[in-house]
């Protein structure tokens, strides 16, 4: 009886940390001139084909039916929470694109998301990190500025690693505030 009591209050107290977690986003948020960075949902594999071509889904890494899925519960949050969106910006990559349409509906794509993971792109890196900060620079608004991104442009521009389908908040000088799974 005592091991089955110790189970439910550490299960409580888990419980309590991840409503915590919940309302200290909201509260986030809702004060607005926040910057949100999205990594792409679910999408199998690693990197991009041979074959890539920006112009042609086809030849992608896409989201799957998990990815989808996980696109419509980050939409859903930000929708019955209320949560402010000046702008939804995208990388121009088919998985970021479709996790952007399926969350939000509407968004703009900005090249300065771009993935630049592959050795292809990886020359890109210096100029969209520095495009990106401008953009931030720029930016004013009371509401928040969304970015459906990748892996290696989150990482290069606040330093850390992120989940398929992760929010991950920060300032306008890139400090890390909040984070939230899907």
């Amino acid at each position: 009886m005592k091991k089955i009591l110790a189970i439910l209050f550490i299960g409580m107290l888990n419980f309590v940390s991840y409503a915590y977690s919940d309302d200290k986003i909201l509260n986030l948020l809702s004060e607005g001139k926040k910057l949100i960075f999205i990594r792409h949902a679910i999408a199998p594999g690693n990197g991009d084909p041979d074959n890539f071509n920006i112009e042609d889904c086809s030849t992608q890494r896409n989201l799957d039916s998990s990815g989808i899925e996980q696109s419509k519960k980050i939409g859903l949050f930000f929708k019955n929470n209320n949560i402010k969106i000046d702008k939804i910006l995208s990388s121009e990559w088919c998985r970021c694109k479709d996790t952007a349409n399926y969350a939000f509906g509407n968004f703009q794509t900005f090249d300065a998301l771009n993935s630049f993971y592959d050795e292809r792109f990886a020359s890109n890196e210096t100029k969209q990190i520095k495009d990106l900060k401008q953009y931030v620079k720029n930016w004013d608004s009371d509401k928040n500025l969304i970015f459906v991104t990748h892996y290696v442009v989150i990482s290069s521009i606040l330093s850390t690693a992120s989940s398929s389908g992760e929010l991950i908040i920060s300032d306008k000088h890139f400090s890390i505030i909040g984070r939230k799974k899907f």
